[in-house]
């Protein structure tokens, strides 16, 4: 009997947890401090000169109470620091550090390096129609 079709959101969580999982495991083998998913995805959210801690929860689909705990713990860890925002006396901007410009760096290098071995696995045509198909916007849902 054949396994039943999983689902598309099913095959993209599956993609996206294989680069976490590779990233995260890139970071830790460089010495990076152990950091969570919820951390990263926060990290690849910011802006080059900061973003607000609400413009990062619209970004990640959370709450702010997840993005403040999250900042927290990543200007503990010295990854992360906050200013205020040029723009809004009330606001605050969340920007990485020097320590943290390097992670980034770090982990975008990682990064590149999961998609060169998904190149390998499936072929740089398929990577690249994946790329394309998930590039372009798909507009609302049906039914909205």
């Amino acid at each position: 009997m054949s396994e039943p079709r999983r689902d598309l959101p099913q095959l993209l969580g599956d993609a996206r947890r294989w680069f976490e999982d590779g990233l995260l495991a890139a970071l830790e083998a460089q010495g990076v401090a152990p950091v969570s998913p919820t951390q990263v995805q926060l990290f690849a959210m910011l802006d080059a000169n900061g973003t607000t801690v609400s413009e990062l929860a619209r970004r990640m689909g959370v709450t702010r109470q997840t993005v403040h705990q999250a900042v927290r713990a990543l200007v503990e860890g010295g990854l992360l620091e906050q200013a205020p925002d040029p723009a809004s006396a009330r606001q605050r901007l969340v920007r990485r550090t020097a320590e943290g410009r390097r992670a980034h760096d770090r982990a975008r290098r990682a990064l590149d390096g999961l998609e060169a071995r998904l190149a390998e696995r499936i072929g740089e045509p398929a990577l690249d129609a994946l790329r394309a198909a998930l590039e372009v916007s798909w507009g609302a849902p049906a039914g909205e």
